[in-house]
């Protein structure tokens, strides 16, 4: 086969794999307008307020994927776009992927004293949720009610994004929702076409198109008119009757890998509302979580196979180990028996950040010996080599991709940090309390009274309304 071929069949199977991505993202993308869909006919049919709030909280979360993944699609396109123009992104070089997590979310809250201790003045009571973005990955929490009567709001949900880069930013996004002001449910109004892309089929790009123009507007006023990142700019219209009880944008902040901590940490919040906002919570102006990260290439294998070590100064002291780079070591066994049967490894050479991995000059009478030092410290030096240059290859490749992500993680890679599995969303009790009345008050504790999981029931009553065909 010659080159120039070898390119067409490269660029055809480069396209088709473009075009499967594009298959996939519109089959999202159609699956949450259904969902959208459903969700506005539950909320239209709602005849109590819990359950028009939890609808109106679904809406709002599908409306915020519509968005993400249409801007993911139009990233695609624009990559096809420059593709065909023969302009190819730059290769650049491969980062590893990882989990990571937050759990555990508090939010202080800053009442006055003569509506906390006094309890005077009319209650104010809002319904909250948190709504966190890392890409096109989304999640919500469970809703929370909250008046004078807690000093925290508390989210004891985990959110887990198990599929994100070292530069990923978490955006989480505090919604609150007046429930003693009056709402109407009612049907949409008419919806005005706006033209996303003469690439989408007429059934679907239908629905797309008008779940796009209604998703951006809603977005745009809860978050207060600013656009989130990777957003585009929608065509606002004037006719789209809104549903059920509103949820606006209170505060919201983003999280970047230099705040990952095996800990419990605070984080400052950016204000979206002011006091005179029916929806408006006294909020401190921070929130407390933790927040975790796992980078895969810490808790799975990169690579392993069959290495000599040089154990001893005699130049020709070598023992044949069966090797697995793994976390910030380089484990050598006597052979893959004492590696599966967990025994103690023979010899474990660190690898950290600073490591220096290099090869020595080519022989053609034998292997080239890979050299691993620390910087400054060249008298602790590892000296290996492989039975075929294929090895030393894939062995020195390994190693060098290896200290690139650690590097790319940071922080991420010097302890191990476990993620608690997230729970199945249990019942929920309105008694949230705090600090102050389990430690003032133990003798008169509250009653909290117990109310179904009203998310786990609209979920599933759109999961089984709209049955996937795919």
């Amino acid at each position: 086969m010659t080159a120039q071929r070898r390119e067409q069949t490269t660029e055809t199977l480069h396209r088709r794999n473009m075009n499967i991505q594009d298959e996939e993202v519109l089959k999202e993308i159609e699956r949450e307008v259904r969902m959208r869909e459903g969700a506005s006919k539950l909320l239209a049919a709602c005849s109590q307020r819990d359950q028009a709030l939890e609808a109106s909280k679904s809406l709002l979360t599908c409306n915020t994927r519509i968005l993400a993944l249409l801007s993911q699609l139009q990233r695609m396109r624009k990559a096809q776009i420059l593709q065909r123009a023969g302009r190819r992104p730059s290769d650049d070089l491969v980062q590893c992927m990882g989990k990571v997590a937050l759990s555990d979310l508090r939010i202080p809250l800053m009442w006055k004293d003569s509506e906390y201790f006094k309890n005077k003045g009319e209650l104010h009571r809002c319904a909250v949720f948190c709504l966190l973005q890392c890409g096109t990955e989304i999640h919500d929490t469970d809703l929370v009610m909250v008046d004078r009567t807690l000093t925290d709001i508390c989210f004891e949900d985990t959110i887990i994004f198990s599929d994100v880069g070292p530069e990923f930013q978490l955006r989480v996004e505090l919604y609150s929702s007046c429930v003693v002001e009056d709402f109407s449910l009612g049907a949409l109004g008419p919806r005005r076409m706006s033209l996303l892309g003469g690439s989408l089929g007429c059934s679907s790009g239908k629905k797309i198109r008008a779940a796009f123009e209604s998703a951006a507007i809603c977005g745009s006023i809860s978050s207060g008119g600013e656009a989130g990142p990777g957003s585009v700019s929608p065509p606002l219209s004037a006719d789209l009757s809104a549903l059920g009880p509103k949820y606006n944008l209170l505060a919201h902040t983003i999280l970047r890998i230099e705040h990952v901590q095996d800990g419990f940490k605070t984080h400052d919040l950016s204000l979206a509302a002011t006091e005179d906002s029916p929806f408006w919570l006294p909020l401190y102006g921070n929130m407390c979580c933790r927040f975790v990260a796992q980078p895969l290439c810490m808790i799975q294998p990169v690579t392993s196979g069959q290495l000599k070590v040089k154990l001893k100064e005699d130049l020709n002291c070598w023992e044949n180990v069966y090797a697995v780079l793994r976390g910030q070591s380089l484990l050598c066994y006597q052979s893959q028996e004492d590696l599966e049967s967990e025994d103690k490894p023979l010899l474990l050479i660190p690898i950290k950040k600073d490591t220096i991995v290099c090869v020595s000059e080519r022989d053609s009478a034998q292997c080239q010996t890979i050299y691993i030092s620390k910087q400054q410290r060249e008298e602790e030096t590892y000296m290996l080599t492989t039975h075929t240059p294929e090895d030393t290859q894939r062995w020195t490749e390994a190693l060098w991709q290896h200290i690139y992500n650690m590097n790319q993680w940071k922080q991420c890679c010097e302890d191990f940090m476990k993620i608690e599995m997230p729970s199945s969303r249990k019942s929920i009790t309105l008694k949230q309390g705090s600090l102050y009345h389990e430690i003032v008050t133990p003798s008169s504790p509250r009653e909290g009274v117990v109310v179904p999981d009203l998310s786990v029931e609209i979920r599933t009553l759109l999961s089984s309304y709209y049955k996937e065909s795919y």
